[in-house]
């Protein structure tokens, strides 16, 4: 089984290349953790999704500390690798989003797959269920994803708003996906504004939302490299415009290409989309270790 991990992104929100930001006295980062339980439930390599130009930084830090616990593999986020026929347009410097970073390691993924953000702490239990499901399902599966989705009121953060894929299901499978800014108001709702533009809906405490922890087959990329091309015909002029992976899963299942099963994990998600976070994200990771869930230093 095989751990993608998406660190391609500047952190623009954060201030900075938030996944290379120390979370604990020993100098870890979300992003050893995160290996780390992977490793545990029963992953046995990673592919680090990162930009180029941060290669020699990024394998010196938490490279080097996660070859000796994992096999690692790395591949690049670059605004130009796109499909014969198509060419990056002048101006753009936003990243072509989620789904192009999956597509980045098209090369290097070989068998089921799970990925999630750099940039987020999961808990060991939402990696046991996802390991789990890859156990169950038949060798050779197609379309049989998984998503292991965490309630809204426990992933929001009280500085500023964050991005959720807002999942509605029906008998534990996605009926649809909608990726949104989430944000309290100042009466206390939690107020979903979707990215497509269409218009903003109150959703429930409880509300199962995506924060990118999915369970893909193999076949995934087969997907993408037909769903890309169509995507870049329609958006490639709009400079900001991202190929996201929860709107792919979201046609796929429409589509009747895909299902997609949503687990629920125990686990409590943290993270640092704003740099006022980090002292709360520093405190939990603390009082884990303090519990005995992790040695002192990791590794």
């Amino acid at each position: 089984m095989q751990l993608v991990i998406l660190a391609a992104g500047m952190g623009s929100r954060f201030g900075g290349l938030k996944q290379m930001e120390p979370m604990d006295e020993a100098g870890n980062f979300l992003l050893d953790y995160s290996v780390y339980d992977a490793k545990v439930a029963g992953f046995d390599s990673v592919i680090f999704i990162i930009k180029k130009e941060f290669f020699e930084a990024f394998r010196d830090s938490i490279g080097k500390r996660v070859s000796k616990l994992i096999k690692v593999d790395y591949a690049f986020q670059d605004l130009n690798d796109l499909p014969a026929g198509f060419k990056c347009p002048e101006g753009r410097e936003k990243p072509w989003g989620t789904a192009h970073a999956i597509y980045a390691a098209r090369d290097l993924i070989k068998e089921d797959f799970i990925i999630i953000n750099g940039d987020d702490f999961y808990g060991r239990d939402a990696f046991v269920v996802a390991a789990n499901y890859i156990k169950s399902l038949k060798p050779g599966s197609v379309g049989k994803y998984a998503n292991v989705a965490f309630k809204v009121c426990n992933t929001m953060t009280e500085n500023g708003s964050v991005k959720r894929g807002v999942c509605f299901e029906k008998n534990g499978m996605l009926e649809r996906l909608v990726e949104s800014s989430i944000q309290r108001n100042k009466e206390g709702k939690i107020i979903s504004s979707p990215l497509d533009g269409s218009a903003p809906f109150d959703v429930k405490e409880d509300q199962p939302v995506s924060m990118n922890l999915f369970v893909f087959n193999k076949d995934l990329m087969d997907r993408l490299n037909e769903k890309f091309p169509v995507w870049l015909k329609e958006n490639i002029g709009d400079l900001k415009a991202e190929f996201l992976i929860p709107t792919v899963v979201d046609e796929l299942v429409h589509e009747g290409k895909a299902t997609l099963k949503l687990l629920s994990t125990s686990s409590v998600w943290f993270g640092v989309t704003y740099r006022e976070d980090k002292p709360a994200v520093v405190k939990a990771l603390k009082a884990l270790v303090d519990k005995g869930e992790y040695k002192a230093g990791l590794y």
